[in-house]
């Protein structure tokens, strides 16, 4: 318990409202995603070494540099190919990029001559998830472009509509048997009247607090202030159901919205979604005792342990139909959906800030959807180290606390992972913009500063 006690203790320190006027240490970000051919970058000043190495990791290319080579990186683009942000990084640098059919590709960066680039990149091979992660065998989701009559085309690949969104183009396809399923999704790939097509991911259950007694911290105190008509911070909590969490606290807390059918709540023990939302109010509190804000549950798991990527993106649509600003996912999965990342991107090119777990693997790896470049990655730190379990790498924003301590009653839980420090970092900012004049870039800007992510 002594140790608790002092990780707790960090976390009261580190916690505060963020402020305006300072300056921001940049946070380099390289997002290199192999398989699309697609990059991304926002790098200041990084020398080339620590870019090159950052490459290997995430291509598993063997790279060569002529020993005398040297650059400065400072660029910004989003979605280049590979060929076209090489040429961006490396600026005046010559390079030469050798694909290989049955073992590693292979890049030459060089000022003279290929022939010069002798020096290796010594790195390990990328870090990938333990496991691809599982998907409905008997199922697809797909992104038509406009004009597509859908169920002609369900019908021509013996596929069901069992899921819909006509105006998204957005649909949910069940087949007769995986076979059928991987058949069509070969088919649809080819299908010049298809955007995107991909399997309807299943994500596992969130970690759930446990029981402790002597907990040094007692129940969350905060008061509502009356929020206004317009500019109200609404936090969207995409979780598991929830559970009332007090007199005191459920004026926090807006009807829910279910997308997986009712759940039994029923439990003594709090759920996922119980332990964030007091998370996020524990995060506000901590900020001077009471603001505006409220969350808005959205339950895309029902009754089932685990949930998939079309509820995700269900649950995404109904927390900013119901006028979220700011999202918290408490989740993740290990294998990147491009029909998810595509509803994601739509959801943050209306103002929407994202902030999502990097995962609990401990791995050089940043679950999805907090791989996508534009959600707000957030790590665990245990004291002022990164948490053992904590995935980290290319794209991770900041690191919080990776434990909360939550009551059901009057009993104490605790929950660990980079889910509380999600909420965590949800709770600060949406305190933040409830209580005072800065903006969303200002706040995650001053965030970044104050929540570093500590060296592996």
């Amino acid at each position: 318990m002594c140790r608790l006690k002092i990780q707790f203790l960090f976390l009261l320190l580190v916690w505060g409202l963020v402020w305006p006027g300072r300056a921001a240490n940049t946070t380099n970000s390289l997002v290199w995603n192999a398989a699309a051919d697609n990059v991304s970058a926002d790098i200041h000043g990084e020398p080339l070494w620590p870019l090159l190495e950052d490459i290997a990791h995430q291509t598993g290319w063997h790279i060569f540099v002529e020993p005398t080579a040297a650059r400065n990186v400072d660029v910004k683009f989003t979605g280049l190919s590979s060929g076209e942000a090489l040429k961006k990084l490396l600026g005046d640098l010559n390079f030469a990029y050798v694909p290989q059919t049955n073992q590693a590709s292979q890049l030459y960066v060089f000022l003279t001559s290929r022939e010069n680039a002798t020096r290796a990149v010594n790195v390990e091979a990328p870090k990938t998830a333990k496991a691809k992660q599982k998907h409905i065998p008997n199922e697809l989701l797909l992104k038509v472009k406009p004009g597509t009559d859908i169920d002609a085309l369900a019908k021509a690949i013996g596929a069901k509509v069992i899921g819909r969104d006509d105006k998204l183009g957005l649909y949910r396809l069940q087949f007769a048997d995986a076979d059928a399923a991987d058949a069509a999704l070969g088919q649809l790939k080819a299908n010049s009247d298809v955007a995107l097509v991909d399997y309807n991911y299943i994500y596992d259950p969130p970690v759930m607090p446990q029981s402790i007694n002597g907990a040094p911290v007692g129940q969350v105190s905060l008061a509502l202030n009356p929020p206004g008509n317009s500019g109200q911070v609404i936090v969207g909590l995409v979780d598991t159901s929830i559970q009332s969490l007090g007199t005191d606290l459920d004026k926090f807390i807006l009807k829910s919205i279910s997308i997986a059918g009712s759940a039994d709540v029923g439990s003594t023990d709090p759920t996922h979604a119980t332990s964030m939302a007091e998370t996020i109010l524990r995060a506000m509190a901590a900020q001077g005792g009471n603001t505006s804000a409220q969350i808005l549950p959205v339950d895309i798991y029902g009754n089932s342990t685990t949930t998939t990527s079309w509820n995700l993106i269900l649950g995404l649509q109904a927390a900013v139909n119901g006028g979220a600003n700011v999202v918290n996912l408490s989740l993740g999965g290990t294998t990147d959906s491009p029909i998810l990342d595509d509803f994601v991107n739509q959801v943050l090119a209306k103002g929407v800030i994202i902030f999502a777990a990097t995962g609990n693997s401990g791995e050089n790896f940043v679950d999805t959807p907090a791989a996508n470049p534009g959600v707000i990655a957030v790590a665990a730190t245990q004291g002022n180290q990164l948490a053992p379990y904590s995935n980290y790498g290319t794209g991770t924003a900041m690191a919080l606390p990776g434990m909360s301590i939550i009551y059901m009653g009057n009993q104490a839980y605790v929950v660990q992972g980079t889910s509380p420090a999600t909420a965590y970092a949800t709770g600060i900012a949406a305190g933040t913009k409830s209580g005072t004049s800065m903006t969303w870039s200002q706040i995650l800007t001053a965030m970044q500063q104050k929540f570093p992510v500590p060296a592996k």
